[in-house]
């Protein structure tokens, strides 16, 4: 079984339910299972385009898929809940947005998959979720635990949730 880690997101319709819906699909597959979920918080939109707010958070799993099947089963709970990545504008407004974060100590970097996220070291919106229920995860290929991370974003010694 592999430890992986997914932000989950949403600023459109009725936030909390779309990412409670989430992660009760992502809970009902065979080969995963929810481990942790961190609070939801609710952050500003990234990008240049106008919306609104987003509800943000992360949940640990155990899963015995590799992360190309776990990135196809989130694409797949993505599009049941509605979201159409097909016609959505980049960094534009969604239903819902599951991103696989880490995947055990993998690091991969192939079309459509890139673990650890490329960005998860600037956002944030994923590294107060993750400090929550992982704060000594140390980030393949950065070398930092998220307690790091978040402090030197923060500017701070012990960062805490906010």
């Amino acid at each position: 079984m592999t430890e992986a880690y997914i932000a989950l997101g949403s600023n459109l319709g009725d936030r909390r339910q779309t990412l409670d819906n989430a992660v009760r699909a992502i809970d009902a597959l065979r080969s995963i299972l929810v481990i942790a979920r961190s609070s939801l918080i609710e952050t500003d939109p990234v990008g240049p385009i106008e919306q609104g707010k987003y509800l943000n958070g992360v949940i640990r799993i155990e899963t015995d898929l590799t992360a190309r099947e776990l990135l196809s089963e989130l694409l797949r709970i993505e599009a049941s809940l509605g979201r159409d990545r097909s016609s959505a504008e980049r960094w534009g407004p969604r239903t819902v947005d599951l991103d696989l974060l880490i995947f055990g100590d993998a690091q991969i970097d192939e079309p459509g998959l890139r673990v650890p996220h490329p960005r998860i070291a600037e956002r944030r919106f994923v590294l107060e979720p993750l400090y929550e229920i992982s704060p000594n995860l140390i980030v393949p290929g950065i070398d930092r635990s998220v307690r790091e991370l978040l402090a030197e974003m923060k500017g701070e010694e012990n960062p805490a949730c906010s």
